[in-house]
Formats: C-alpha cells, sequence, structure tokens
C-alpha cells in the first residue's frame, strides 16, 4: 500500500467523523465529571499542545498552537461544561468557574515526596498520611457498596486536614530578621510554599474524591489517555502538517472512545469506510 493511499484513507476517515466528533463535544459538555489534560507534540518541527478531554466511555482530542485558555476556548468543550473537571490544579482551567474542579492527588503525592525528600517538611509527611488513610477508607466504602462516607467520617478527616494546614502556616506567619536589604517586586516562594498555600486555597477542590464518589483520586484517565499519543510521537518525531494532526486526533479519540465503549474497533471503522459517499 503506498504512502499516497495512507493519506487519501486518514483524510477520508477522519472527514467522516467530523459530526461523530461533534456529538461527542455535545456529550461531553453534558457528563457529570470529565478528565482534561494536556501535552506538548511537535508539528512541522514546531512544538504545539495535545488537549484531551475524558469520561470514562469517551476521549476527544484538540490540538491547539498554544496550552492556555485560549486553546481551551477554542476546544469547545470547558466553557460550557457545568460538571467537575478533574486535573492537575493548572490555573488555565480554573478561569472555568461555571465548572466545579477536582484537583488530582496523585500529583500531590509526588510534590509532597519532594517536599519531604528536599525540604524535611513534617507536615508534609503527615499529608501524605491522611491522603492514603482517606483514599483507604473511600476505597473500602465503594467495595462494599456505599455511595459516601458517613458525615462523621468526612468531618473527622476535614479536621485533620485543616489542622494540618494550620498548624504548617504558622511559621509562615513570623517574619523573619532582616539579613540583607529586601528587593524589589514580589518575593518568590518555594515549592513547598507554594503547595502548602493551594492546600489551604483549595481543600474542596482536594478532597473532592471522598465527599463525591463519582470522582477519582487521581487524574490518571487522561494521562493514560495522552499516553498512546506520545508514543505516536516517539515513532515518528513530527507531525508533518495540522491537517495531519488534526486527522491523527480525531481518528485516534474515535478508537480509543470506541475501545472504552466496549465495541469492536475494526468494525467501526469499516463501517466508517463503507459510509463514505462512493465517487467512482
Amino acid at each position: 500500500m503506498s504512502q499516497g493511499t495512507l493519506l487519501t484513507a486518514t483524510q477520508a476517515c477522519a472527514a467522516q467523523l467530523v459530526e461523530s466528533e461533534t456529538v461527542m463535544k455535545q456529550a461531553l459538555r453534558q457528563a457529570p465529571v470529565v478528565h482534561v489534560d494536556e501535552t506538548g507534540l511537535y508539528e512541522n518541527g514546531r512544538r504545539i499542545w495535545l488537549h484531551s478531554a475524558s469520561p470514562q466511555d469517551m476521549t476527544f482530542y484538540f490540538p491547539h498552537e498554544k496550552r492556555g485558555h485560549a486553546a481551551m476556548q477554542a476546544a469547545e468543550v470547558l466553557p460550557a461544561f457545568q460538571g467537575i473537571a478533574v486535573h492537575d490544579h493548572w490555573e488555565a482551567y480554573q478561569q472555568f468557574e461555571q465548572c466545579e474542579h477536582a484537583f488530582c492527588n496523585a500529583h500531590h503525592l509526588r510534590e509532597l515526596q519532594r517536599a519531604i525528600d528536599q525540604d524535611q517538611a513534617a507536615w508534609a509527611e503527615e499529608m501524605t498520611t491522611l491522603f492514603l488513610d482517606i483514599k483507604e477508607q473511600v476505597d473500602h466504602a465503594k467495595a462494599v457498596g456505599q455511595t459516601a462516607l458517613s458525615p462523621d467520617e468526612i468531618t473527622h478527616f476535614q479536621t485533620q486536614y485543616r489542622g494540618i494546614v494550620d498548624q504548617a502556616l504558622q511559621p509562615s506567619l513570623m517574619t523573619p530578621p532582616a539579613t540583607k536589604p529586601p528587593t524589589r517586586g514580589r518575593q518568590k516562594q518555594s515549592k513547598t510554599k507554594n503547595l502548602l498555600d493551594r492546600f489551604d486555597r483549595y481543600q474542596t477542590e482536594t478532597l473532592r474524591f471522598m465527599t463525591d464518589f463519582r470522582v477519582p483520586f487521581d487524574n490518571n484517565l487522561a494521562e493514560r489517555d495522552l499516553r498512546m499519543i506520545k508514543v505516536k510521537q516517539k515513532i515518528s518525531g513530527t507531525f508533518r502538517s495540522p491537517e495531519g494532526t488534526r486527522a491523527f486526533c480525531r481518528i485516534r479519540g474515535f478508537i480509543s472512545t470506541i475501545k472504552k465503549q466496549g465495541k469492536n474497533v475494526l468494525e467501526a471503522l469499516t463501517n466508517t469506510f463503507k459510509a463514505l459517499p462512493n465517487t467512482t
């Protein structure tokens, strides 16, 4: 099979899936929980960004030259989404205020480990233990068919969380003696202090997996959905054109969706080509 034949087939398949992608985006806007993430790609040697939006039964990919809010607007999912967006707490996602947010605690565990290893932060050890205790309790409750923790359990864990954060914040309220003239502008905080401030400000988003069982502990679903794209990138090195990037992402999103729904991928692709207009 020649490269020209493959290119023609790819373009035809992608064009045929435009309507399916439109329907998918409409369904995503109505989903109760959507995992979102982004990763870098290369297109004709330049860096672009691939955005993903994924509930349990669908995968939507959207390539864009930008990483932030403008790209998310162009993807046409988050601007109209009113469910719960699960992500890695990047501020660009936080700008969508019409929906609720849940943070990936797998990211938090890695950041807490860094705070323990590099800054010897005792509070980070306590928070790590608390996260794992809550996760264990939630996993057990789900396993025995419960749909929520008891109010007493939730209050107990929230109190522990608040105590760890408040105690850790105490040293930051003290002004250390000046050892050199202060520099102009905003003073840069340590990564550990930034993490602590995030826990202080976003307790609800951090612990949403505890209060709403529809929300998982982490954002692994989105990371898994991006993994195949990264594998493709390692093999090919770069996409050659915006049209090729969009075609690949649309077809790959369709295949991922079919697999998530437990359907036959080959049969679904065959039906897609059968639906093409006859040009002979």
